[in-house]
Formats: C-alpha cells, sequence, structure tokens
C-alpha cells in the first residue's frame, strides 16, 4: 500500500517527501481535533473504579 500512495505522489525524491509529511501531519491533526474528541465520550479508557 504504501509503494502504492509513493508511485502517486508527484515529483521527485524531496517533492514526494515533503507532500508525505504534509499528509502524515494532515492525518495526525484531523485524528487530533476531530475522531478523538468524538470518540473520547463513547470510549471509557479513563474512567477506572476501585471496589
Amino acid at each position: 500500500m504504501y509503494g502504492w500512495i509513493w508511485r502517486l505522489l508527484p515529483g521527485g525524491l524531496a517533492s514526494k517527501v515533503f507532500i508525505a509529511v504534509v499528509l502524515a501531519g494532515l492525518a495526525a491533526a484531523v485524528l487530533w481535533y476531530v475522531v478523538f474528541p468524538w470518540l473520547e465520550p463513547r470510549v471509557p479508557l479513563d474512567h477506572t473504579t476501585v471496589g
């Protein structure tokens, strides 16, 4: 899969590396600011009980 994505990116090596880093940052930002806040109330990861 990564080879397929790498071949689809335009330009030379430097351009491909830059675009890949930007895409990875964009994916991380979407996860951090959209997906995780939406998911946090639905998944009780930090709700512990001792009893």
